[in-house]
């Protein structure tokens, strides 16, 4: 290799790297050395220094991706077994990040086919991701879409032991692609942890796509929160209360000894077996009270003052909730609820959500056709006396209003412009709230039916809407990627939570009213501060988008269900996740914690409702959890299979009763 090539080739890595000045200095000096000289240097370039200039010059050829990827994609897959899996979780972001370089660069044609080569490879566990890649079609869309901008501007942590990475650093040594090299120095940062490769059954856990995101999150997440519950309470009083009743009970029994002592001093023993008797009486009336306290205490969580003015719950409602306070039934994993089921049949496929009101009376669908019916349990019961409790024929072209028409027994609601794709009673059952495409949501009564108020704040289909536990105040979750609070009194909405880099697609709020949770498309679950409007916590490590969200009576916990079929519990103190939950084969629709929050029940699309032992792992202590070095796995503790109908909707009543809805769908 001569010097005229060699000149040739350094003018042309400066030229596209834009070093025009730099350029322009080397050949004016080029020039001054050939008028100096007239003969040729007949020196040689040492060919280790050639090579390397040569692979320096074909750094930006886009061959060089398609190439250099797919040796590294042949060395990781014919590793060893052992340390396979670990080297595979490089190819995925070398192959993002590579078909962005592409992009980015202008090689559009090139890019295409590098990413219809290999995009079979991560298909199965980042098909949303490339869905959106896919609509990358310019360099100047990398800039417009929030969505690969933020992976340009970050870097992916990968957990890799050191034996491991010590391969991957030899194998790209010795193949000297200096483009690979280029992206996995740029975009990757390798977390290198000493001992065994990881089980493949944790991969999941090992590989964040937003990598300073991480960063970010960890910062976000030593926030102080406050999870406990709401002061002077319900529960609390009725707490006191029978505690006050059981120290009366206890005085009466005191009284009355004296009494029979004083008796059986005239009488004699005549009075001795009903004076046990008597006691054995007491005893059990104090007994039956204090487990009834018991069973309305929770879990001795912390007590909080809302930051938000809660509305005045008239007494007849405090009454009515007190009285099924005092009647709950207690669940643990020997006492498993009783369980009802509604199932609509004859949908035709146009059911998009279902909803149940607290006590199970009312139950909610929204429709394709835009429309919303409402069915009232007891009207079901009388008009259809024949018919199973639940089941009821929807005919979607139906324009009645009335729910005495034709045998229906449901009121039908219309009003949005489009698909109906959530509905939410109030705590009391009195107003319905229903989210459409149409983006508005729609406040309606169920006494008068009719609807109220159309609120109109998002500018794209609102995903889910959600009561607080108090009523009055709700949130809503839009493809616009914001969250945003509400009151029915209000027609803008009072707080707008931003952040997500994807559709929101579920919202919960927390038990004290203080903080909502959102599930979103970027895989993220976020806790947002309802005052402020801040994001208190991220938890990342879900691997699909998040479908469903419930938060534990005390606070403390919340559960998130993916499109994969996986539900993690997390700890909002922490930000972290205790317990994996596997077992579902499909998308996780809805969650619910029994009322002392010591089970967890979830309803898929694969037709399931699964019930789970919450208490037995969240009161493993850190020491235990430490010294086991393993995550902790909840407990299943029973499935119960339905006749072809995927699960819409679970609620446990304030009695314990398990309700739950779906659509019958056609058998294969």
């Amino acid at each position: 290799m001569d010097q005229e090539e060699i000149d040739k080739v350094v003018l042309a890595y400066l030229d596209k790297r834009g070093f025009k000045q730099a350029g322009f200095a080397f050949q004016q000096e080029k020039q001054q050395n050939s008028k100096g000289s007239n003969t040729s240097s007949t020196a040689q370039i040492d060919p280790d220094i050639a090579k390397q200039i040569l692979a320096f010059s074909e750094v930006d050829s886009p061959a060089q991706y398609q190439e250099g990827y797919g040796k590294l994609r042949s060395w990781a897959y014919s590793s060893l077994d052992q340390y396979q899996h670990e080297l595979v979780r490089v190819l995925y972001p070398v192959f993002v990040h590579g078909f962005m370089d592409l992009v980015a660069k202008g090689h559009i044609q090139e890019a295409r086919s590098f990413f219809n080569s290999f995009r079979g490879d991560h298909d199965v566990i980042h098909s949303r991701d490339l869905q959106k890649l896919e609509g990358v079609l310019s360099p100047s869309h990398l800039e417009e879409m929030e969505f690969a901008h933020s992976l340009r501007q970050s870097k992916v942590n990968i957990k890799i032991c050191k034996y491991s990475y010590d391969l991957l650093m030899q194998y790209l040594h010795k193949s000297q692609s200096i483009t690979i090299i280029g992206v996995i120095n740029e975009h990757i940062n390798f977390n290198v942890s000493p001992g065994q490769p990881s089980s493949i059954a944790d991969d999941a856990e090992f590989v964040s796509l937003l990598g300073s995101g991480q960063d970010a999150a960890n910062l976000i997440n030593q926030k102080e929160i406050h999870w406990g519950l709401l002061e002077d309470s319900l529960e609390e009083k009725l707490e006191k209360s029978s505690n006050m009743d059981s120290e009366k009970g206890d005085g009466e029994l005191r009284e009355g000894d004296l009494e029979e002592n004083k008796k059986r001093s005239v009488d004699g023993n005549k009075q001795g077996n009903s004076l046990k008797k008597l006691k054995k009486d007491k005893v059990a009336n104090a007994t039956a009270k204090a487990s009834r306290a018991d069973n309305v205490t929770v879990s001795g969580a912390p007590r909080v003052k809302p930051e938000l003015p809660l509305p005045v719950i008239p007494i007849e409602v405090e009454h009515s909730i007190l009285e099924d306070l005092r009647n709950r039934v207690q669940l643990n994993s020997t006492a498993l609820p009783s369980i009802s089921f509604y199932t609509f049949i004859n949908t035709h496929n146009g059911l998009n959500c279902a909803s149940i009101s607290n006590d199970g009376s009312l139950l909610a669908g929204g429709f394709s056709d835009s429309s919303l019916k409402v069915w009232d349990m007891a009207k079901l019961g009388q008009q259809s006396p024949n018919s199973l409790q639940g089941e009821s024929e929807l005919t979607p072209n139906q324009n009645m209003s009335s729910s005495n028409v034709g045998g229906k027994s449901y009121t039908l609601f219309r009003g949005h412009a489009g698909p109906v794709h959530s509905a939410t009673f109030s705590p009391f059952g009195d107003f319905l709230l229903s989210s459409s495409s149409d983006s508005t949501i729609r406040l309606w009564s169920t006494k008068l039916n009719t609807n109220l108020v159309c609120y109109k704040g998002h500018n794209y289909p609102v995903w889910d809407v959600q009561f607080s536990p108090m009523g009055h105040y709700f949130a809503s979750a839009s493809h616009d990627r914001t969250a945003r609070i509400w009151s029915v009194d209000r027609i803008q909405p009072l707080r707008i939570m931003a952040g997500h880099l994807s559709d929101v697609d579920c919202v919960q709020w927390h038990a004290n009213c203080n903080y909502v949770a959102t599930g979103s498309s970027d895989k993220t679950v976020r806790l947002w501060d309802v005052q402020s409007g801040e994001c208190v916590r991220i938890f990342i490590g879900h691997r699909s988008m998040i479908l469903s969200l419930a938060m534990s009576p005390d606070g403390r916990y919340m559960a998130s269900g993916d499109e994969d079929g996986t539900i993690m519990m997390w700890d909002l103190a922490t930000g972290r996740c205790i317990s994996p939950l596997v077992g579902h084969s499909s998308c996780i629709w809805s969650l619910s914690f029994s009322c002392e929050g010591s089970l967890l029940a979830s309803g898929s699309a694969d037709c399931t409702v699964k019930i789970w032992d919450v208490a037995t792992s969240s009161k493993v202590s850190k020491a235990e959890e430490n010294k086991s070095g393993s995550v902790n796995r909840l407990r299943s503790l029973k499935t119960l299979p339905t006749k072809s109908t995927p699960v819409y909707a679970l609620k446990f009543s304030p009695r314990n009763l398990l309700f739950a809805a779906g659509a019958l769908s056609k058998q294969p």
